[in-house]
């Protein structure tokens, strides 16, 4: 029998094949990847002799013979800090959420933001950690040196940090009030499941002047547009602060519970339909409503009939949730351009939405301040 001859291409293949399976013939001779799966390291607690207030550290991988690094995740709780120290060989920081400052010996303070790298020279005695009000986390690269990384030195006391820290909170100027800055960080915060920065947030809105009543109803109202489990886990959180600002002996302004009654039935949906297109400034149809009708229904009767209906959170503080919400959920930059548009409908100024940008940013949100700005940028001023 005669071997059937293989085509000029398939000899190519062939020859491609064998020639990148070459290298591997003998693979069991040489090093292996090794994968160190999420979740399988134990996280551990900054220890109080380096770090002033809640530290987490979550290792990824020591230093070894071949790579003279080691890697961690390190979050700090607002106000939280490491001690004064240096790096024998130096050390990469990248802030991967939130606010954080960082400062060199006998140097001002610098703030940082998710996706600054800081680089630390070795032999540079320095310290960082979180701003007063917001959490942050920084991915941590760190050289080894004859066995060492870190050698650690005095603390920064309570005095140090609050000087240092002094001229980083300034508030953010713009049109919007004290405690209307604060909806739209609440819901950032809530929508991104970040519950360090949602406790700063609640603990700054309620001090701002939002009452207990109006703080429930912006974590409540979250549910229809970042879904239930947030909603619930942040509404336990604000029962956490709640009962701090009790133990610390601050009071809470209760707020008014919604006044009026809700219509049910045909005419829940009567005074949903006519509060949607107010919002929408047209009744909305479409695509998407036309393929499942029981959507816009849903969103006629609940949204914009049961919860736009209660009276104890007016329209302007909830958009300014919902612009909040939506704008650190990336993939929904539509339904962004929408509220952007319903925000001034109900008579927020583009000011005040250039603001609600503004505070994002600061916060440490800078994606969900680009996607802000670049939606309103998207979005005309309605029509008188």
């Amino acid at each position: 029998m005669t071997t059937p001859r293989k085509s000029p291409a398939q000899t190519a293949l062939l020859g491609a094949a064998l020639s990148v399976a070459a290298p591997f013939s003998g693979a069991g001779e040489m090093p292996i990847q090794q994968i160190t799966r999420s979740g399988t390291q134990s996280s551990v607690a900054g220890p109080a002799e380096t770090f002033v207030g809640k530290v987490r550290v979550d290792p990824l991988f020591p230093a070894d013979k071949d790579v003279q690094v080691s890697s961690a995740y390190v979050s700090f709780e607002p106000g939280a800090r490491s001690a004064w120290h240096t790096h024998p060989a130096g050390q990469r920081l990248v802030v991967t959420s939130g606010v954080g400052l960082t400062q060199e010996w006998g140097k001002p303070v610098q703030q940082i933001h998710a996706g600054d790298v800081v680089v630390c020279p070795a032999g540079v005695k320095h310290w960082h950690g979180a701003a007063p009000h917001n959490a942050m986390t920084h991915l941590a690269v760190t050289g080894v040196a004859e066995g060492k990384s870190v050698a650690w030195l005095e603390q920064v006391s309570d005095d140090q940090y609050r000087q240092a820290s002094a001229g980083i909170e300034a508030p953010v100027a713009g049109p919007l009030s004290p405690r209307q800055q604060a909806i739209p960080l609440i819901a950032a915060a809530a929508a991104s499941s970040d519950m360090p920065q949602l406790n700063a947030a609640l603990r700054r809105g309620l001090d701002a002047g939002l009452t207990l009543s109006e703080t429930k109803e912006v974590l409540v109202q979250l549910y229809a547009y970042a879904g239930f489990p947030k909603s619930l886990n942040a509404l336990g959180e604000l029962m956490n602060v709640v009962r701090a600002r009790e133990v610390q002996g601050i009071a809470t302004a209760p707020g008014q519970p919604p006044t009026g009654k809700v219509p049910v039935g045909d005419a829940l949906r009567a005074v949903g339909t006519a509060n949607q297109t107010r919002i929408s400034g047209a009744p909305v149809t479409g695509p998407v409503m036309d393929f499942a009708p029981i959507i816009n229904q849903y969103l006629q009767t609940h949204l914009f009939g049961d919860i736009f209906e209660r009276d104890n959170l007016d329209w302007q503080s909830r958009e300014l949730a919902t612009v909040g919400a939506l704008a650190v959920m990336p993939g929904v930059e539509a339904q962004l351009r929408s509220h952007m548009a319903a925000s001034q409908r109900v008579g927020l100024s583009r000011a005040q939405l250039q603001h609600v940008a503004r505070l994002l940013a600061h916060n440490g949100y800078a994606a969900a301040s680009t996607r802000a700005v670049q939606a309103l940028e998207q979005t005309p001023a309605p029509k008188p």
